[in-house]
């Protein structure tokens, strides 16, 4: 029989999780300790407004944040919904190339995208870092996009079939309602790797105007020395969207990552 934990168990509980958590928010804090070192918190902030191209690059970012998110979510839907769901010759093998994408190093993949985006021409275009960083998604998200998938009873696409919907009828007014622990994972996911992203921009927005967010730090880096302070300032206000962001989708984060690894 089930018996409610009492105040005094769910306290202990409290604690003990504090306590296990706190070596995770030491980095963190660490960093905005740094930051106010210094000059102080209030110059090294205002340094790092103010001495750069800081709102500049900060739209740079949200332009290939949403633009990868957003092809990285309509990608992940459809394939994941086409492996779990759909019955057609091939699958499996289809599935199983794209899985082959986790085991390739990113580093064996720069020559290639320089010679893509050279040959299209598309440097200074935010398409050179928005394409190559959807497709380093698309293996992990598809993975768990299709075992969360799986998980939904064939019965509600059966009877939505019953009543005359497509294939992509179901999709829409089915799965993706039904998705939202794992929609919250792909976008989350989508939006951390494209908005720390650091080595693309560099090499394919050669434009100073083009440059992301992630460029900042390098404005207090010199030859002879480097104001860490004001680079360290940098940092917290890179990680604010994103924590901003966990924080927001935490719940159905944790139930979607969770769900779409083990089903």
């Amino acid at each position: 029989m089930f018996t409610r934990p009492t105040w005094r168990s769910r306290t202990l509980y409290q604690v003990l999780a504090t306590v296990l958590v706190l070596p995770f928010l030491l980095p963190l804090l660490w960093i905005v300790a740094i930051s106010f070192e210094g000059a102080g918190a209030v110059v090294n902030y205002t340094a790092v407004v103010t001495q750069t191209p800081f709102l500049s690059f900060v739209v740079n970012s949200l332009i290939i944040s949403i633009g990868t998110v957003g092809l990285v979510f309509a990608s992940t839907m459809l394939a994941g919904y086409a492996l779990g769901k759909l019955h057609f010759h091939g699958r499996e093998l289809i599935f199983t190339a794209i899985l082959a994408g986790l085991m390739l190093p990113a580093v064996a993949l720069v020559v290639p995208l320089f010679t893509i985006v050279k040959t299209l021409g598309l440097f200074n275009n935010y398409l050179a870092v928005i394409l190559p960083l959807t497709a380093g998604l698309l293996p992990m998200t598809i993975l768990l996009t299709r075992n969360f998938v799986k998980g939904i009873p064939d019965e509600l696409l059966d009877a939505a079939r019953i009543d005359g919907a497509t294939s992509f009828g179901a999709l829409t007014r089915i799965v993706i309602p039904l998705s939202r622990p794992i929609i919250a994972v792909v976008i989350v996911w989508a939006f951390l790797n494209s908005w720390n992203e650091f080595f693309l921009p560099l090499v394919f927005l050669q434009s100073t105007s083009m440059q992301v967010i992630t460029q900042i730090p390098t404005y207090f880096t010199s030859t002879y020395g480097s104001d860490v302070p004001k680079i360290f300032a940098a940092l917290v206000l890179m990680c604010l969207p994103i924590v901003i962001g966990y924080l927001s989708f935490q719940k159905f984060f944790e139930r979607g990552l969770t769900a779409g690894a083990i089903k």
